[in-house]
């Protein structure tokens, strides 16, 4: 994988974070969610036959797309997308280097509508957790381990494109972990989500939960939390009768 050793952010002596220095420091990056996302792949293939189709919404560096990409060979397809344009370079190269054939990566956000974002530019040769960078300005925005200027002249631009834009012919998981966006994301794909009824993974620590909560009743879905994510699956989805959550944590069965 292509790692940058700068990912991480210190905020004491005793607390760092960041995707590059969990995996430099264990070898891997959220193994146990990773692991649970496989099982809900696996899960689509049962019920609903090989073709299984997944966006991975906020990529990153690829470590959920490589290895969906590497347990779905022969059955399935991976759709990665990420705003920063340094870390898309490692992205496509992670799944280039990992021969994943199966997976695609898009140099955008994903968002309620299609145009443009003008997207900050941290700097990469310095300490900042990156994939905790939000790409709009809030308040209360996460302070990521370094200053970021959100002045449209320092940004690089990025095409912004809705799911539903994508026209896909089948949709089985979709993730979302884009740093406070979640709430667009999902309204840009709200045709995508009433046809096919796929699985979805959302982080919330960022969004209006009652928001995204509200989203998925209306819909149809019924929700279970699962560390900084909500895992949301159709009323109708055969895969439903997997899910367990036993003493705050959701297991696979």
């Amino acid at each position: 994988m292509i790692i940058n050793r700068n990912d991480y952010n210190a905020t004491s002596a005793n607390s760092v974070y960041g995707l590059g220095h969990q995996i430099f420091s264990k070898s891997s990056f959220d193994a146990s969610e990773v692991d649970f996302m496989l099982g809900l792949l696996s899960l689509r293939r049962q019920y609903f036959g090989d073709g299984v189709f997944a966006i991975d919404g906020g990529a990153n560096v690829g470590v959920h797309s490589v290895e969906w990409a590497r347990h779905m060979y022969g059955w399935g397809q991976v759709l990665s997308f990420e705003a920063q344009e340094v870390v898309y370079y490692a992205l496509a190269g992670n799944i280039v280097l990992n021969n994943c054939l199966n997976a695609r990566a898009k140099l955008a956000a994903l968002s309620e509508s299609v145009g443009e974002l003008t997207v900050p530019r941290p700097d990469y040769f310095a300490s900042g957790s990156f994939g905790s960078l939000e790409l709009r300005k809030r308040v209360g925005t996460e302070f990521i381990g370094q200053p970021i200027s959100y002045d449209q002249s320092s940004g690089v631009t990025v095409p912004t494109i809705t799911i539903d834009s994508l026209n896909v012919e089948r949709v089985d998981l979709i993730k979302l972990d884009i740093e406070g966006m979640e709430i667009e994301a999902l309204r840009g794909a709200v045709e995508t989500i009433l046809k096919f009824k796929p699985m979805i993974s959302i982080e919330v620590i960022k969004s209006d939960q009652e928001k995204i909560k509200r989203f998925f009743t209306e819909l149809g879905y019924q929700y279970f939390p699962a560390g900084l994510n909500l895992i949301a699956v159709h009323s109708a989805d055969p895969s439903l009768q997997h899910l367990s959550l036993r003493d705050g944590t959701l297991y696979l069965r």
